[in-house]
């Protein structure tokens, strides 16, 4: 990392080294145990005078792969010595073995990437190297002959158990389900593109339609395990979950830790799995354990677990406490307090176009294809999805046909030929509604040529027509219409016909669209025909 560069704001520069907790365990230092030692990082980084975060909301995203690099994050890293300092470098490497080599770089580190909209295909289940990566450090490379996990807190016998103990089956019955994780901050660059917000790079990365992807995760209910420990003690109602990586907030340092209601461990939706589509982990995913929490905000699915704590109430670590939260319209960096959001644990019903793209040129006999994705976390499932061509007043069913399999915990993938006469640029939308009732005066609103696309889920739930309805100050949980413009183009009329024979007679092409035509729009014989027809420019006196 001789290329991150930091700047004190003293004239002594700190001296400053933290020794990895245990053998076989690189990349993991210990903060949650040691007070002492959280306080003198937090000391070393207040020497340092670090980047500010770059502005990538109110101006253009850089036309680059990755599109934010995260260099304050990488100076933090530097600033607490060799033990930290080459993670962000370690992280790449790992991050172009483990992955697709299209992958969209969201952030560059900490690592935050999605896969191309053309790996959403007609199979539910998405390869490890396109399943979408949201990091919130680097990435600690363990031994799994080393590892080993702590149950403890308001457990009855607290234990540490290997992994191979948690692959015994003859103690721990295995478990194997299809989920899909997704991140509350899924479309936010729609979010950003009409209503910016909190301009954090790492907290707010601009996801596009990309970050959701479902697997096959095996391992064991963490039910299991607590039931192993000799179950809870009395006053124990939520389960700690703690990640080795390392997470700066606001000049101070943690290990990643989160938590979830009992209620959601009991009904065994809390999985630790070891696999995934029938692989060991990937470093990348969280090897050699991580916690899968089905219908939940991907954020408490915590990798490279290390410790899980049964307490009483919700987690108080800064990752529970002050991120992830909901607020109201009206609240914004003016009035903000972490108390007057709420968590985002279920995630909503919610919906993707991902073919068409976004600005493409469609050539087409009067009918067009349309596929995505369709998700309701919270134990839901996607029974409906319906497309629009004209903005939202008249919408056709995607057949029942070409909709993927029903999980209970994971999303439908699905496609639909519909009927379009207009030529020009529409707005295509996709849709899982909320509710069944419209905006007060949506009925109003001036209509938009434009696709929409809804999903109802089982218990009748859709989503809010416009990004509008659900902006919120940190930008989380895009679950609103999914509207998209292409340039239609329609075989079907004569004159649009004529035009394309004209130009594959002559070998030019349609693209790109704004190029102008270098032949003439039309000859002068033509012309003089088609102005009589017309009655020529001016009315008569």
């Amino acid at each position: 990392m001789s290329d991150i560069q930091l700047t004190l704001r003293t004239e002594e520069r700190p001296q400053a080294f933290f020794a990895e907790e245990a053998k076989g365990w690189h990349g993991y230092i210990e903060w949650e145990k040691y007070p002492e030692k959280k306080k003198q990082a937090a000391e070393i980084l207040s020497k340092y005078k670090f980047e500010i975060c770059p502005e990538f909301q109110t101006v253009p995203l850089p036309n680059t792969n990755p599109v934010l690099q995260g260099t304050r994050w990488k100076q933090y890293h530097k600033a607490l010595g060799p033990t930290l300092e080459n993670l962000p470098a370690e992280s790449w490497e790992i991050v172009q073995a483990e992955k697709s080599k299209d992958m969209i770089h969201v952030l560059d580190f900490p690592y935050n990437g999605e896969p191309p909209r053309n790996r959403f295909k007609h199979d539910p289940i998405t390869l490890n190297e396109d399943h979408f990566v949201r990091n919130h450090g680097g990435i600690p490379v363990i031994n799994a002959d080393d590892w080993f996990l702590e149950i403890g807190g308001m457990v009855k016998t607290p234990k540490r158990l290997t992994l191979k103990e948690l692959q015994d089956e003859k103690v721990f019955p295995r478990q194997s389900n299809i989920v899909t994780i997704q991140c509350s901050g899924t479309r936010r660059i729609e979010q950003i593109n009409e209503y910016p917000g909190d301009g954090d790079e790492l907290i707010n990365a601009p996801w596009g339609e990309g970050a959701i992807g479902t697997a096959r995760w095996t391992g064991v209910s963490l039910k299991k395990v607590i039931k192993h420990c000799g179950g809870l003690v009395d006053g124990a109602d939520h389960i700690e979950f703690m990640g080795v990586d390392t997470y700066f907030k606001k000049g101070h340092v943690y290990n990643y830790v989160v938590s979830v209601p009992w209620r959601k461990v009991k009904i065994h939706e809390v999985l630790l799995a070891w696999e995934m589509n029938g692989k060991p982990l990937p470093k990348i995913h969280g090897y050699p354990l991580r916690a899968v929490v089905f219908g939940y905000i991907g954020a408490r699915s915590v990798k490279w677990l290390s410790r899980i704590d049964a307490i009483a109430g919700p987690s108080t670590a800064p990752v529970q406490k002050k991120e992830y939260l909901y607020y109201t319209p009206q609240i914004g960096k003016h009035n903000a307090t972490y108390s007057s959001g709420f968590s985002i644990q279920d995630m909503p019903v919610s919906s993707a176009i991902m073919e068409p793209a976004e600005k493409a040129v469609i050539v087409h006999d009067g009918k067009i294809t349309m596929k995505g994705w369709a998700y309701s976390g919270g134990g839901h499932w996607p029974e409906r999805v319906e497309v629009s061509t004209d903005g939202g007043s008249i919408w056709y069913e995607t057949p029942f046909e070409e909709l993927t399999q029903k999980y209970f915990h994971a999303w439908r993938l699905w496609k639909v030929e519909v009927p379009v006469d207009a030529e020009g640029w529409l707005e295509l939308v996709v849709r899982l509604v909320t509710n069944l009732v419209e905006p007060v005066g949506a009925a109003n609103i001036p209509s938009r040529r434009n696709f929409p696309d809804r999903c109802w889920d089982n218990a009748l739930n859709t989503q809010p027509t416009f990004v509008r309805s659900t902006w919120n100050w940190d930008l989380h949980v895009t679950s609103s219409c999914h509207r998209i413009k292409v340039f239609s183009v329609n075989t079907s009329h004569p004159a649009t016909a004529k035009r394309l024979k004209q130009l594959k007679d002559r070998n030019i092409s349609l693209l790109p669209l704004t190029q102008p035509l270098s032949i003439d729009l039309e000859e002068d014989e033509e012309y003089e025909t088609m102005m009589q027809r017309r009655g020529g420019r001016d009315p008569e006196e």
